[in-house]
């Protein structure tokens, strides 16, 4: 035999690109994953998402804004 014919679990085959991942977390998981600069969100949005993560988590450790 001169090398594998096959690529182990995880290994090799087509890379999902992180919306996929989101995606497919949410609609198998019910978890969401949602960034503060996704340009798809609205102001209000924004905000409730990180008024949600300070309340679950506390305050973000970088200290910056995210800017508009």
């Amino acid at each position: 035999m001169t090398g594998m014919r096959f690529a182990p679990k995880g290994y090799g085959g087509r890379r999902r690109n992180p919306d996929e991942v989101k995606r497919d977390g949410w609609h198998e998981q019910r978890v969401l994953a949602v960034a503060l600069d996704d340009h798809r969100l609205t102001w209000p949005e924004r905000e409730l998402v990180r008024q949600l993560g300070e309340k679950l988590y506390g305050p973000a450790s970088s200290g910056r804004e995210v800017q508009r």
